[in-house]
């Protein structure tokens, strides 16, 4: 999650420096969305496996 926001402040940052000059900013936000999909995959994955107990509406 922290890798996450890093690379989502990363962005933000490179987009007010670079001011589209370089590849940074998609760099970065190609990362966060990466490991976005990653978490929600691990996740996932705790969940089917039953590592991870959900609760909340519906459960």
């Amino acid at each position: 999650m922290a890798l996450i926001l890093w690379n989502l402040g990363a962005g933000m940052y490179y987009m007010l420096v670079d001011q589209g000059q370089s590849k940074r900013t998609v760099n970065a936000l190609t990362r966060r969305i990466a490991l976005s999909v990653a978490l929600i995959a691990l996740v996932a994955a705790g969940i089917f496996s039953g590592v991870i107990q959900p609760h909340g509406v519906g459960y």
